[in-house]
């Protein structure tokens, strides 16, 4: 993570620190010994608030909304790493804690309102209460991203970076018509062969590039762990209403297995 704009703070003393030593680390592994070339990283998976946070000045019900966090999407990583004996490394703590999916320099880091919605607890924060966050959650979830793809890298084995996340069937009123989506930003071809392999199924309706599109000013994983390191990406994001249940994640986790690897094998990628 070389951005000279956007470098992460050391780590405060241990007065300042946001994590207690009893909580989670910022990360979680699934599959971590998985063989094939894919890997996979979910950015918004959970929606823990670190004790010395409270609850942001929110309560139970904006938690557990899609400003919190990507409902549904750590469920289909699971079992996408597992079909596709693949790792998936997956963030515990909340996006409004910290955004693990936007640059430090972006407004939308830490933010102070999210849809419609205030977040008291990230108003008027000092420059230390910042860097704690950044320290303790993004850089530790973000350094074991890097070394996944070294310790690939060292051994030979073929990265091909999957970036799983959800999305809400409507967005400040309008209806979102899509099913799934695919983005991506300099490097389409992951992408368009999905697409095409989707739209062909014709069950579904696919995004390409909706309802969300990848930028360096918007995003952090794609671009920095696909593009810089030259990885083959693709950012998945599914409605929430199609995997908020166990059931709904395994389909759709089947139905990407198989999209995957035939996409892989369409574009050349493997």
């Amino acid at each position: 993570m070389d951005r000279a704009d956007d470098s992460i703070p050391e780590a405060p003393p241990q007065a300042s620190r946001v994590l207690a030593v009893d909580e989670p680390p910022a990360f979680g592994v699934e599959c971590p010994d998985g063989r094939s070339g894919f890997l996979i990283v979910c950015d918004h998976a959970g929606r823990r608030i670190p004790r010395s946070l409270g609850t942001l000045g929110l309560d139970d019900a904006d938690l557990s909304r899609h400003i919190a966090w990507d409902i549904g999407a750590r469920g289909v990583g699971v079992h996408l790493a597992r079909l596709l004996d693949a790792p998936m490394i997956a963030q515990t703590y909340s996006r409004l804690v910290i955004d693990c999916n936007r640059p430090l320099t972006s407004p939308t880091s830490i933010t102070q309102l999210s849809e419609r919605t205030e977040v008291p607890g990230n108003q008027h924060l000092t420059d230390a209460e910042r860097a704690a966050r950044a320290s303790e959650i993004f850089a530790p979830y973000h350094a074991r991203i890097e070394a996944e793809i070294d310790a690939r890298i060292a051994r030979g084995q073929p990265t091909i970076l999957v970036s799983m996340h959800s999305f809400t069937p409507v967005f400040k009123d309008f209806v979102r018509p899509w099913h799934i989506g695919m983005l991506y930003n300099r490097d389409p071809r992951l992408a368009h062969a999905l697409l095409d392999l989707i739209r062909a199924d014709g069950r579904f309706v696919a995004g390409d590039n909706e309802p969300y599109a990848v930028s360096d000013g918007t995003d952090y994983s794609v671009p920095v762990h696909g593009e810089r390191r030259g990885l083959p990406h693709i950012e998945i994001e599914v409605r929430q209403d199609l995997i908020e249940s166990e059931a709904g994640q395994r389909e759709w986790a089947e139905h990407l297995a198989g999209w995957l690897v035939r996409a892989v094998e369409i574009a050349a990628l493997a």
